[in-house]
């Protein structure tokens, strides 16, 4: 931002510019957004180790309105001060200071952003409703309806109560998303919000620290950046980064304090500005910058490039007026320094989605030292810098702008309206992570026409990207005329053909688990929606039905009906057919209904109390190790849903010619069938003998890190237990891990928990648990 040129300035020769100057050195100047501060009579134990920015007070807030220049509505900011103020008096953060400073610092980052008045006193007030009994009424008639519409556009909703935490959050940034769909100064000011709550995350806890940096990096970081505003984007990033990951962090900062490229830089600019003016290019004017740490991170860590392999983390920029000199200024580039192969972008002919533009070509220079050249007009400067605020800065609003502010908005009315086929809260989260993934790629088709799609994206995303008949109706395709898989992932500068088939064809339920838009998503479970609405209902029912019975949850016919109308119901569908068909065609997902399922159902079984019948006892005979109340000899066996060992409280069931069924009284099988009228009389006591001297098969599951031997050690350590193994499996899992499944014989449970707690005990197993 424009005063965090000037801090950086202060202490680096003229003209260099680091968005990241205010994390890697204390820079004190009154008023800016990189300046350090603490309050005079703040405790040590409170002071953060890394730097803070200054308090913000209304004195200070009104000398930047006034060295602005702009012409603000002074009465409509202090008014929103003053109620601020009042309502959040006495009210301090965790860090110590008075609450209102946060609000304070947030206008100002917005006056630096050349945000306007509404949006000013929008943030002054975006608390309010949140946390104190002030309604977006009271705000609507004391501020005007646009500032009420930013207020609630930024306000989380706290009054609703949600099953998951997942989907709080996905509810809260859907319908911020919506807010900006009608007004985007509702996202500039939340990220302004994010950005101040970053620089003081160091009071949070540190799980919360942690969960708002993750949250900053997946979705306000790539927000930030697809509304191009790039200081913010890459200061969210950095700050995320430094909670993360500070090894790397600091690792990172110090390979930059190490290698001092501001001097470099400058020589440079000057050889480059001298060259410029010498072939008559007299008005450039040149900046220069240093890679954002969060960015040599991604290419160290994620590309596995040492530090002297990046060849960007040194740049020069040069502003010029006119697109012909940018390419004019791009032949002198080459002419003085040797280009890199492979390394030139022209991004003014194929703008990136977020509307930036821009020549990059990296160099050698003379000194050996790899940079990059970043040409471009002022008014894409601006636009790169600010985003789609520049359209406050320099346009006094959006008149004369709004077409192309729409345009550039686009993106999220799509996602919007994708979201409307899903009925899945989780989707809009998953969807919007992989629609602003940081890279794309521009592919072109066989006509010429640029389609530009995340990275990862495939030949069915390209197709879906050109229209959704072309996508229902794809069959195979050709990249650069040679026939590939359809999961084909697209490549930068691929030439691609999308065969199709008859008009009747339609796209497979597995094209769901393939593709990466959610634009392409969207038009998949459209199809299904509209095309099979009998095939979706079955197959709802039956995903449903299945995943029921695999968490044990067991239900009569009578009870089946009504319960899927309460769980329809709390999902906002009509009817319990809409809730298997939205299932069927993937716009819910099992995992999403589950929680409503078991809760209905632990009310529904709250009031059953199981009772066993009882049985007159004549004469206990034991039965493989089990005493069963009234019947002798009868065969025995073992369920296998709960496995019983000796030990552990069981009962008997009488089956239809199989003798006796042992369960376990816990197990949720027995309890369900216990609740059942029709079973209550076939349900006997039982309890283990005194003299057992058998072996049960009992099923351990050994959670360990994956390491050559450590099957031999885990059987060499029920060998000295002279515990016998009937089975054993053992395959690998995420992370480096390993997961075995052993059948044991075992005598009781006491036999079984020493056995558990040998077996705990190897080098590298994490957990050991009876299944």
């Amino acid at each position: 931002m424009a005063q965090e040129t000037k801090t950086a300035a202060a202490d680096a020769p003229s003209g260099f510019y680091s968005a990241k100057k205010h994390l890697q050195e204390q820079v004190e100047e009154i008023g800016t957004l990189a300046a350090t501060a603490q309050p005079a009579d703040e405790a040590p134990h409170q002071r953060c180790s890394a730097a803070r920015p200054e308090i913000i007070t209304w004195q200070k807030l009104v000398d930047a309105i006034q060295a602005s220049g702009r012409n603000y509505n002074f009465t409509l900011i202090e008014n929103a001060y003053r109620t601020a103020n009042h309502l959040h008096d006495g009210v301090k953060r965790r860090s110590g200071e008075p609450y209102i400073c946060h609000p304070l610092a947030v206008a100002r980052l917005l006056i630096d952003l050349g945000m306007d008045s509404e949006s000013i006193a929008a943030a002054l007030l975006h608390d309010v409703v949140e946390d104190t009994p002030f309604t977006i009424e009271e705000v609507k008639n004391q501020f005007g309806a646009d500032v009420a519409l930013l207020v609630d556009g930024v306000t989380k909703l706290t009054k609703i109560q949600f099953s998951s935490i997942e989907e709080q959050q996905a509810e809260n940034l859907r319908k911020m998303l919506l807010a900006m769909s009608q007004d985007v100064r509702v996202m500039i000011i939340k990220l302004c919000d994010r950005l101040h709550n970053m620089r003081t995350g160091d009071a949070w806890p540190e799980q919360k620290r942690r969960d708002k940096a993750l949250e900053t990096m997946e979705v306000y970081a790539p927000i930030a950046n697809r509304l191009g505003i790039l200081n913010i984007k890459e200061e969210l990033e950095d700050r995320s980064l430094h909670y993360l990951d500070p090894v790397s962090y600091n690792e990172i900062k110090k390979l930059l304090s190490e290698h001092a490229g501001e001097e470099f830089l400058a020589n440079v600019s000057g050889v480059i500005e001298k060259r410029l003016e010498e072939s008559g290019i007299g008005n450039a004017t040149m900046k220069r910058r240093v890679k954002s740490v969060y960015g040599i991170y991604r290419k160290m860590y994620v590309q596995n490039k040492a530090f002297d392999e990046i060849y960007d983390v040194y740049a020069v920029r040069i502003i010029l007026d006119t697109v012909a000199e940018c390419y004019n200024a791009l032949g002198l580039i080459h002419d003085m320094y040797h280009p890199l192969p492979n390394r030139f972008k022209d991004y003014i002919s194929t703008p990136k989605p977020n509307g930036y533009q821009s020549l990059h070509t990296t160099v050698i220079g003379h000194e050996g030292i790899p940079f990059e050249v970043q040409i471009r007009t002022r008014e894409m400067d601006e636009m790169a810098e600010y985003g789609v605020a520049a359209h406050w800065k320099y346009k006094e609003g959006v008149s004369g702008g709004q077409d192309k502010l729409d345009q550039r908005l686009a993106w999220v009315r799509q996602l919007l309206e994708n979201q409307r086929v899903s009925d899945d809260a989780g989707n809009l989260l998953r969807d919007l992570k992989s629609d602003l993934l940081p890279e794309e790629v521009f592919a072109f088709t066989p006509k010429g026409d640029v389609i530009n799609l995340p990275a990862g994206a495939t030949c069915i995303d390209f197709a879906y990207a050109i229209h959704s008949a072309v996508g229902n109706r794809m069959v195979a395709c050709k990249v650069n005329n040679r026939i590939v898989p359809i999961d084909h992932q697209v490549a930068t500068g691929e030439i691609i053909e999308v065969i199709t088939g008859p008009a009747d064809k339609g796209p497979s339920r597995d094209w769901l688990k393939i593709v990466k838009t959610s634009e392409a998503k969207s038009k998949i479970r459209n199809w299904f929606k509209k095309m099979c609405r009998d095939e979706n209902i079955a197959q709802g029912h039956d995903a449903l039905a299945k995943e029921l019975r695999r968490n044990q949850i067991v239900l009569t016919d009578e009870e089946w009906d009504p319960f899927m109308a309460e769980i329809a119901r709390r999902l906002h569908q009509n009817t319990a057919e809409e809730m298997y068909a939205a299932i069927g065609y993937g716009g819910l997902t099992v995992a999403h209904t589950l929680p409503r399922v078991k809760e209905e159902y632990t009310k529904l079984r709250a009031t059953d109390e199981p009772k066993i019948a009882t049985v007159n006892v004549k004469r206990p005979h034991a039965t493989d190790g089990v005493v069963v109340e009234g019947i002798d000899n009868c065969p025995l066996k073992f369920a296998k849903c709960c496995n019983p060992l000796p030990g552990d409280e069981i009962v008997g069931f009488v089956t239809r010619g199989f003798g006796v069924s042992i369960h376990k009284k816990s197990c949720s099988n027995a309890l369900a069938s216990m609740r059942d009228s029709a079973n209550i009389e076939r349900w006997v006591r039982a309890y283990w003998a005194d003299d057992i001297k058998e072996n049960y098969k009992a099923t351990l599951e050994v959670d360990a890190l994956d390491r050559s031997g450590l099957v031999g050690d885990v059987a060499l350590a029920l060998e000295d237990l002279r515990v016998p193994i009937y089975a054993m499996e053992a395959k690998q899992a995420e992370h480096g891990c390993a997961v075995m499944s052993l059948t044991v014989g075992i005598s009781n449970t006491d036999h079984l928990n020493s056995v558990v707690a040998r077996l705990s005990k190897i080098r590298d197993v994490l957990k050991v648990t009876r299944s």
